[in-house]
């Protein structure tokens, strides 16, 4: 099937396993659109009544230039499934999106995120004059919030906490039911997430973006967005150490379009020089690192060069998945399940350790044709068939206050 690239500076077509829309007949009114609102992009799954995910779709959302292009996103599913803007769809929603600098701080950033889509998502909905019609919504527009559950738009500002950057918790509590004992490694376009199975429970040892930090089940590494002087700060070139120049003169994209690793169709940001996308440029990008020009070596010097530095990052997140095992025994042995663009490195982990992978695309029984883009987009989809599973509504402002009460 053909695809589109998206625009790389604005939101633009969808990046999925069609440029268009999906299957009408996965448009029923038990359909879930499982969302997940990134600070660089937007993913999006539909999942059918009986719980098989259908289509996933990627779409370019810098969000952190303003919440007009979570908007124009907004309109861009519209246009591939018109029945997601109807009182009938449900939309079950996860995000990271509100850590970006556009907001003043993590709870006004998951406050203005919900509004913008209770106010998209829900105009088609009932009137809120009911305890019929809020449950109603509430199914229609559900946020997800870790271990406390499903939260209606109006319980997110009290709830912040929990619907902040969740989408990794989605993906493990989805995972947990089809795999006892296992390492879930998501690699994406800025961050890697390492999170711990066991016995069929999720294990991380922290549940904040900090505290994650700290125990390295979140790494701030990923194949399309680093800047490459945050990968290392001293490199190997042409038989010399050399320092690296911490400037944005380069990302890991160049790195992995020069290895041939990166998707073109996941190569959906800018170059740090908002140049062309190609070998030659990028090869221009990498030695302006180490204070060379391109044409200071051959290409074949350039590509050990882009090799040197996926050795890096790997030995990075290699180290990080050290330091979460060793806190859990058990998994030594266990099975990596890979997910995100860049889960070719998650393989390549399974390969060097002797580990069995496994890949979230297959794992969730998605069909050939999009299982690469659910792999890819895993929250989007876990968000989807968790809510699929679970037809209780989202838990309200008020009934959260008058639990408080009792």
């Amino acid at each position: 099937m053909a695809n589109a690239t998206v625009s790389e500076a604005v939101n633009g077509p969808a990046t999925g396993p069609a440029n268009g829309p999906a299957n009408e007949s996965a448009n029923d009114a038990a359909a879930v659109f499982g969302w997940d609102v990134g600070g660089a992009h937007v993913k999006v799954s539909l999942a059918d009544s009986g719980g098989a995910v259908r289509d996933v779709v990627q779409w370019a959302c810098p969000l952190w230039q303003g919440l007009d292009h979570l908007e124009h996103t907004i309109d861009l599913v519209f246009e591939r499934w018109p029945r997601a803007r109807t009182a009938a769809a449900q939309h079950a929603v996860t995000m990271t999106g509100e850590m970006v600098d556009l907001f003043a701080d993590r709870a006004d950033g998951v406050r203005a995120i919900v509004a913008t889509l209770a106010r998209r998502l829900g105009a088609q909905s009932p009137a809120r004059s009911s305890s019929q019609s809020r449950s109603k919504l509430s199914r229609q527009l559900r946020f997800y919030a870790g271990d406390t559950g499903w939260l209606a738009a109006d319980a997110c500002a009290d709830g912040w906490r929990h619907v902040a950057s969740a989408n990794w918790l989605a993906t493990a509590n989805w995972v947990r039911t089809q795999v006892t004992d296992a390492v879930l490694i998501d690699i994406g376009s800025t961050t890697t997430d390492i999170i711990p199975i066991v016995d069929g429970r999720v294990a991380a040892r922290a549940a904040t973006d900090a505290g994650r930090l700290a125990t390295g089940e979140l790494v701030y590494q990923g194949v399309v967005r680093t800047p490459l002087c945050g990968v290392a700060h001293r490199i190997e070139f042409a038989g010399a150490a050399l320092n690296v120049m911490n400037e944005w003169f380069a990302t890991t994209a160049d790195v992995y379009r020069l290895t041939g690793e990166l998707d073109p169709l996941h190569d959906v940001q800018p170059s740090a020089d908002h140049g062309p996308k190609t070998p030659a440029a990028s090869r221009a990008r990498i030695a302006r690192m180490i204070g060379h020009d391109a044409h200071d070596a051959n290409d074949g010097d350039w590509l050990r060069f882009a090799q040197r530095w996926r050795a890096l990052q790997l030995r990075e997140i290699g180290a990080n998945l050290a330091r979460v095992v060793a806190a859990h025994p058990t998994l030594a042995a266990a099975p990596l399940v890979g997910a995100g663009c860049g889960r070719f490195l998650a393989t390549a982990l399974a390969r060097d350790e002797a580990r069995g992978y496994i890949d979230f695309g297959a794992l969730a029984g998605v069909p050939d044709e999009c299982a690469g883009w659910a792999a890819t987009c895993a929250p989007s989809v876990a968000v989807a068939l968790l809510a699929a599973g679970d037809p209780r509504p989202g838990q309200s402002g008020e009934r959260r206050a008058a639990s408080r009460a009792a």
